[in-house]
This record gives C-alpha cells, sequence and structure tokens, in this order.
C-alpha cells in the first residue's frame, strides 16, 4: 500500500496581466519599432483605427453608450448561463473603470508630446523587414526558461545590457546591487543564457567567451581547453612557442589546438544587429527653457488610436447582432482598450524616468558630458517609485537627444569610482581619462597597465591595474605590446 503524503505549502507568486504584458512590451520598444507594433495593430484588430480628426465629442459619446451596454442585461444570455454572464458583466465593469478615456484619448494637455507636424514634408511608407534582433532571439530563449519571475526580471536586465558583439557591458556587482540579490544569485541566471543560441552571448571578456564554446562543444578539446584557462595571455599575445613548451606537446600538436580555437566565433552577437542601428532616431528630445528643461517625446508620428464606430454601433445593436459577432467585438474591444491605455503609459513612464535623470544629471545636460554622475538603476527607481525592471526597459535601446548630442538613455548610468579626495565619480570619466592617456602615448613606447594606473593616481584616481586593465578590454584596446608601432 502506497503512503500519499498532503501538505499545503503558502507562498508568494508574481503573475503578469495581459495589461501589464502589453505594457511591458511596449516599453522595450524603440520609437521606430513602436510604429511598427502600432501598424500592425491596426491591421490586425478591425475595432482599431487612427483619430485623423481628433473628434473629441465622438469619442465620448462612444464612450456613454457602451456604459450604457454594461448595464442593460440581455435575456436570451442571461437564460443560457446567468452566472457566467454576471461575472463577466462584472469583470467587464470593473476593467473599466480603471480607464480614463478623456485621459486616454486626449492626453496631449496633460504635457507636451508632440512637436508641430510639418505639414509640407514628405511622408512616405517606411519598408518594413523583417529581421529578427539580438535581444528578441534572447528573450524569446529566456521565456522557455524555468526561471522564477524574479530571474526573469534579471535576464531580461542582462540580455538588455548585451552589445551587439554578444558581450555583457555591465558588471555582476552592479546587477546584484540594482536588484538587490547575491553576485551568485546573479552569475546563475547569466552562466544559463550563456549557455542560449548562439553560445558564449553574454560573456564578459574574450577568454570567457571562447572557454564557454569550448566546453560546450559537442567533443570538448581539453587542450584547447587549457591554452585558453591557463595560457590565455601567452595566447592573445601571439607566443605559441611558449604554450606548446609549457604543456609539452610539439608545434603541430599545438596548430591543430590553434585550427580549432580559431574556428570558434569571438564575436557571438553579431549577424543580430538591429537594421536601425545605423540611424538613431531619438526618442526623447530635451531642451533648455530658462532654467529649466523641457522635455519632449519625439511620437509625433504614432498614430493616434480610437475605437472604429461601425463595430461599436453593431455591438450595440441587440437584434440584428449574432451572438458570437458580439463575443468577438467585446474581446477585439478589451485588446484596443488595453493598448490605448498601454501606449499613454508608456509616455507617462518615459516622462517620468527622464526627468529623474535630469534631475541628478543636472550638470550633464547644462554643461556637458565631463559632467556625468555615477547612478544606478536603483537610484531612479526609487525616486519614482517604480520597479528596476520597468527602467531597464524604458532605458535600453531608446536614445534622448541634448544640447550636447545623442545618447542611449543607459549612457547616464554608470558604476562609481571614489577618487583620493573622497568624491565619487563616475568610471566612464576614468575610462575617458585612460582613452587619452593611450592616445597621448608614445606610438613606439606605449604604455602598459601599471603605469596608467601611475598616471591616475597622478590624476586622483586611486584604481588597480586588473580595473584599467578590464577598462581597457572594454574600450577594445590592445595591451602595449601590440600597441607598439616600430
Amino acid at each position: 500500500m502506497m503512503n500519499v503524503n498532503l501538505s499545503q505549502r503558502m507562498g508568494l507568486y508574481m503573475k503578469q496581466s495581459p495589461q501589464q504584458v502589453l505594457l511591458s512590451t511596449l516599453l522595450q520598444l524603440p520609437i521606430l519599432s513602436l510604429e511598427q507594433k502600432i501598424k500592425m495593430e491596426l491591421e490586425q484588430n478591425p475595432l482599431l483605427e487612427e483619430d485623423l480628426e481628433m473628434d473629441e465629442e465622438l469619442d465620448q459619446e462612444m464612450e456613454e453608450e457602451l456604459k450604457l451596454e454594461e448595464l442593460e442585461k440581455d435575456p436570451e444570455e442571461e437564460e443560457e448561463d446567468e452566472a457566467q454572464a454576471a461575472a463577466e458583466a462584472e469583470a467587464y465593469k470593473e476593467e473599466r473603470e480603471e480607464v480614463d478615456w478623456d485621459t486616454i484619448l486626449n492626453d496631449e494637455n496633460n504635457y507636451e508630446i508632440k512637436p508641430p507636424r510639418d505639414d509640407s514634408a514628405e511622408t512616405f511608407e517606411r519598408p518594413e523587414v523583417n529581421q529578427t534582433t539580438l535581444p528578441e532571439h534572447l528573450l524569446s530563449q529566456l521565456n522557455m526558461t524555468n526561471f522564477s519571475e524574479k530571474e526573469i526580471i534579471i535576464g531580461e536586465y542582462i540580455i538588455w545590457n548585451i552589445d551587439d558583439v554578444g558581450y555583457l557591458t555591465v558588471s555582476l556587482e552592479n546587477i546584484a546591487k540594482n536588484f538587490e540579490v547575491s553576485e551568485e544569485e546573479a552569475e546563475k541566471v547569466l552562466k544559463i543564457i550563456q549557455r542560449f543560441d548562439p553560445i558564449g552571448i553574454g560573456a564578459r571578456d574574450l577568454q570567457e567567451c571562447l572557454l564557454i564554446q569550448l566546453y560546450e562543444s559537442a567533443e570538448p578539446n581539453q587542450l584547447a581547453i587549457m591554452v585558453i584557462k591557463d595560457h590565455f595571455d601567452d595566447f592573445k599575445n601571439k607566443r605559441f612557442e611558449k604554450i606548446a613548451k609549457k604543456l609539452d606537446i610539439s608545434i603541430d600538436e599545438f596548430k591543430e589546438v590553434l585550427n580549432l580555437i580559431t574556428r570558434l566565433n569571438p564575436k557571438p552577437g553579431e549577424g543580430y544587429q538591429n537594421i536601425y542601428d545605423n540611424t538613431i532616431t531619438p526618442d526623447v528630445l530635451v531642451q533648455k527653457d530658462g532654467d529649466e528643461f523641457k522635455i519632449i517625446l519625439n511620437d509625433w508620428n504614432i498614430p493616434h488610436l480610437r475605437i472604429n464606430n461601425s463595430y461599436r454601433s453593431l455591438l450595440l445593436d441587440k437584434k440584428n447582432t449574432a451572438k458570437k459577432t458580439k463575443e468577438f467585438i467585446k474581446n477585439r474591444l478589451e485588446s484596443a482598450r488595453w493598448l490605448i491605455n498601454s501606449i499613454h503609459q508608456r509616455r507617462v513612464t518615459i516622462i517620468k524616468v527622464v526627468e529623474a535623470i535630469i534631475k541628478r544629471q543636472f550638470e550633464f545636460f547644462d554643461k556637458g558630458s565631463v559632467y556625468l554622475k555615477p547612478m544606478i538603476l536603483k537610484d531612479v527607481a526609487e525616486d519614482i517609485g517604480m520597479d528596476i525592471s520597468t527602467i531597464s526597459r524604458v532605458t535600453n535601446g531608446k536614445y534622448v537627444q541634448t544640447d550636447f548630442g545623442v545618447y542611449e538613455l543607459k549612457h547616464f548610468f554608470s558604476e562609481k569610482i571614489k577618487r583620493q579626495d573622497g568624491e565619487d565619480v563616475s568610471n566612464k570619466e576614468v575610462k575617458n581619462r585612460i582613452q587619452k592617456i593611450i592616445e597621448g602615448e608614445n606610438p613606439k613606447k606605449p604604455l602598459n597597465d601599471l603605469k596608467i594606473v601611475e598616471m591616475l593616481r597622478k590624476d586622483g584616481f586611486d584604481i588597480a591595474r586588473r580595473t584599467v586593465a578590464k577598462y581597457r578590454e572594454q574600450m577594445n584596446v590592445p595591451v602595449s605590446r601590440l600597441r607598439r608601432k616600430i
């Protein structure tokens, strides 16, 4: 006889509603992709149409009639399933009460979102290319994992911080700090993502990228693994004879190993670049207005949406409209309302995030890039009372036009480095200083990392040699020996 033990376990679980999923999706999209998304929804949902004339009275009249529809009962439907109809009506009513249609459809008075339209400008349809971007490819794999809700959010943040060639641009320490988890928890998520297709994506440096590919190959070559794991410095500096001697193998044997390593992909992210990478369209414009800054969303070309009036008439015509038709219209109506509401919420969220960034980086917008201060996602999240994952979605892949150039929103986030005088500065300032030191070096006698450390310390930056090496590699600057010119 089998003993079966039954037990109850109480726990907290996060489940996103369809509206939340839609909003999360729209937040991730840059302005050009959002335009395409809305055009696709207009094609797929017959209840949606462009509000070319902005007929506010018609929309208000439609809203009032739809509310009347909720209050009236259909006797035939009640007879079929009275309890179910009542439950659906209540849920529908609650859902509608959450939405302020006046705000959704006529929200341009709340904040400035559209620069004046130039009617003389030639308009044209942008050809749409069906191409999967790297983030889309990775996010689709992330959604098929057994990660928890928290791990999914961390995974999204990691994916949106992988550059075009496939390398992670933020440190584990920063990830852990942003999401208030241990570095071990963050690394657990990263390790899984690094095994996604393409293998080696999200590596922190070339050595890790190559090692992941070697370990994940059908028949891992131990000699090749030893070369990259234990002799990588000699390998990247092409000291091949020295490696062969250390491994006690012949040059011919080493050539076979080298042939295997050179077939690996050092840039796993290539081939998935966004089709708009070469043409940056700012999502936000920040303009100086006296002692303050004015924020303008560059979404004047985004269609203003409303509910199609013809389908409203069908929904209200109880006698001549079939039950299945009414159900179809109601379902499409919900999707249309969610989209309109999510577009509005996207605007509000982006405005709030940019306002918070300007507040913390006021000197940058006022005086220029040299005044960038250290700031992490958690800082902005706490300022405006939003989740870190929301800030991550808003800032990745979106650009802001300032008086000093166009910057990706995530450019304003960086780790801090403490100067010798106790002041916190952005690590981007340190990278800029390293770049200038290397640009000013004698090409016949390039500076090694230790010499760069000494020069930085004279400028008040007390950082370790390995930190200089990490920043140099992130800037794709080779070691001093490879920079030497004869």
